[in-house]
């Protein structure tokens, strides 16, 4: 028996790629943002080869600012600001904002966490065999934390994926758009649940791929 759907299968689809781009676009700006960050509290942290703690503690502060912020305040909070860069405060671009500024500092957290367990030795040995400070950062620093950059982006994108969906409460468009236009406020049960289900797959493909790729980048 074929299942009829309350609402056309394109919807689904539609809102489904509006999820995929606001993901896509704001973690790849927090991963390219995330990264110096994490870069930055580390060499500039006590013992790093940068030592600022006045820097370390602004930085730090920022972020942890940042993070400490629920992502629905976030959004209305940075209403004027997303106007401003995106030109509208509703759809998918406009949703790239905030979910792009929520996620960096979260994102630049668990990357600092990779960095700082790089085995010290390894630091010191390329300090006494006359390694420049960034080239440090380049060939021992990032690769040696990799596979922990990987998984933590992983998570990063998990979250964006259940931010993205919370987005839609304001009308960004996504999947969490469609479940509260037509599941919430039409009471349609079957958009609910489809949609749930969707958002679980996606973030079970996600975290498999995630998960798969540290296992690959382990094993060299």
């Amino acid at each position: 028996m074929s299942l009829t759907l309350s609402i056309p299968a394109d919807r689904y689809w539609q809102a489904l790629s509006d999820t995929l781009m606001m993901v896509g676009v704001s973690g790849v700006i927090a991963f390219a943002a995330g990264i110096p960050l994490a870069i930055l509290l580390i060499v500039t942290a006590p013992g790093g080869f940068l030592e600022s703690p006045r820097v370390n503690r602004i930085i730090g502060s920022v972020v942890n600012g940042f993070r400490a912020t629920p992502f629905i305040v976030l959004l209305v909070a940075l209403i004027p600001f997303t106007r401003l860069v995106a030109g509208t405060t509703i759809g998918v671009w406009a949703a790239i904002v905030p979910l792009a500024i929520s996620a960096t500092p979260f994102f630049a957290r668990i990357a600092e966490v990779s960095l700082r367990e790089v085995d010290p030795g390894l630091i010191e040995a390329a300090q006494a065999m006359g390694c420049k400070k960034w080239s440090i950062v380049r060939h021992v620093y990032l690769p040696e934390a990799l596979p922990g950059i990987v998984g933590g982006f992983t998570i990063t994108l998990v979250a964006l994926i259940s931010s993205s969906a919370m987005a839609g409460a304001v009308g960004a468009g996504g999947l969490g758009d469609l479940a509260i236009r037509y599941g919430y406020q039409r009471f349609d049960t079957q958009v609910m649940l489809i949609v749930i289900a969707v958002l679980i797959a996606l973030v079970s493909v996600v975290q498999a791929g995630g998960d798969a790729y540290v296992r690959w980048l382990r094993s060299r």
